[in-house]
């Protein structure tokens, strides 16, 4: 039989409890001290403190590149897997070896595509550019010695203009001279050591992708697993309720990211041949260079095909003036063909952002990240997006308040009792009464 002393000791004595409300009490004020100890160390130690996180982020270089070659080749991976799958469904195999060898084929695939992809931008980036820098070398004699005829066509060379030019030439080819005895050997030496440093950092970026490629398929093989634990350790620090509204916002973040990526890759190397074709209708010098600079350019949202735009126009210009013209109507023709029926019907509602957030993003990631920003600024911005969408729903429906925006457009106020929405007509109709 449990006497009253059995149950005042299961639940705790009140001394009990009012030592552990002290405890926590204590605990949350230690941990506040701590953390604006913290925050206000961070804060004097910033340089020190980004330079560590740069070391662990250049450490961490090659597993960076193996996570995100991982993540875009994931959908060519999927899409193997499953028809290899249904033919291994055939064989006297036993399921996990059918799982096994369906797995093994549609990595192989990902990676043979990987190396498929790089070969073929190698094969038209190269080539193409060192035709164009030679194409350019051998021409420039000929563009000096135009230049040249036209100003003795205009009469130049017959006026002072003529000897002003002259003597700017003699005092500048004496500045060449002592350039090159004073400051052309330390130059130079300097050259050979940030050469040097070049040449390692190309190798070491090499080594990087390779072992990225290692971790590519460490990643694949594991791909169910990595997930399953992603979840686990979710639910093990937060309430189911919480951990569904996190897991649900991660698989929306990964929609987000996958439909945008993917579609500007796909919208890319739709520009890219589009351009191709329509330099070479138009006669375009070096057609094949200036379709990937647009193209791989397009990559960026926004301001993508202006980027592009400005080296392959300069380039053009100065092999053909008026085919330079030529390919900036041309690609502000195929901008607004891209921007308007391609990438629309391409991406869709993807993102769900506005075309001010878009730009919004572009030009605040851009500016605090760089390339990087640029290129991951607008799905990024659209997972934030997506999240404040959901805790303002959240918040609405707490109070009983509808979350439709087109509903406070006119807004005037809320009652305060009964929640009632009072709008600009009611308020003038009250008043004509």
């Amino acid at each position: 039989m449990v006497t009253e002393k059995d149950k005042l000791a299961k639940k705790g004595s009140p001394e009990k409890k009012e030592m552990d409300k002290y405890f926590k009490i204590g605990l949350t004020a230690f941990g506040t001290v701590a953390a604006c100890i913290i925050f206000f160390f961070a804060i004097f130690r910033i340089e020190e403190i980004m330079e560590f996180i740069g070391n662990i982020l250049k450490a961490a270089e090659p597993v960076i590149i193996g996570l995100v070659l991982a993540y875009l080749l994931m959908p060519v991976k999927n899409y193997i897997e499953k028809p290899a799958y249904k033919l291994l469904q055939k064989t006297r195999l036993k399921e996990k070896q059918k799982k096994d060898f369906a797995r093994g084929i549609s990595i192989t695939g990902a990676i043979i595509f990987l190396f498929v992809v790089l070969a073929f931008l190698a094969s038209i980036i190269v080539p193409a550019l060192a035709s164009s820098i030679m194409g350019l070398i051998d021409k420039m004699p000929k563009y000096v010695a135009s230049f040249i005829s036209w100003l003795e066509e205009v009469g130049i060379t017959d006026t002072s203009i003529a000897v002003m030019i002259g003597d700017y030439i003699t005092e500048l080819t004496s500045d060449v001279e002592q350039w090159a005895k004073n400051e052309m050997i330390p130059l130079v030496q300097q050259y050979i050591g940030t050469i040097t440093s070049g040449v390692y950092s190309v190798l070491k970026t090499f080594l990087n992708f390779i072992v990225g490629i290692f971790v590519v398929i460490y990643v694949m093989s594991i791909q169910e697993t990595l997930v399953g634990q992603a979840k686990k350790i979710i639910y093990a620090f937060f309430s189911p309720k919480k951990g569904n509204l996190i897991i649900d916002t991660l698989r929306k973040s990964n929609k987000i990211f996958g439909g945008f990526i993917i579609g500007k890759l796909v919208g890319s190397a739709i520009i890219g041949v589009i351009c191709y074709i329509g330099c070479l209708i138009l006669g375009i010098p070096s057609s094949l260079l200036v379709a990937v600079i647009v193209g791989i350019t397009n990559v960026i949202p926004f301001f993508g095909p202006f980027i592009g735009a400005i080296p392959s126009v300069l380039l053009v210009l100065i092999q053909s003036p008026i085919h330079g013209l030529y390919l900036a109507i041309f690609i502000l023709i195929l901008q607004q063909i891209e921007g308007n029926i391609i990438e629309p019907k391409i991406l869709g509602d993807t993102t769900g952002l506005s075309s001010f957030w878009v730009l919004f993003s572009i030009l605040i990631a851009g500016g605090l990240f760089g390339f990087f920003g640029l290129l991951l600024g607008v799905p990024i911005f659209a997972v934030i997006y997506y999240i404040c969408q959901q805790m303002i729903k959240y918040r609405m429906e707490k109070r009983n308040l509808s979350n439709d925006t087109e509903d406070y457009v006119k807004l005037i106020s809320i009652d305060e009792n009964d929640k009632t929405m009072i709008y600009e007509n009611a308020v003038e109709e009250n008043e004509e009464k």
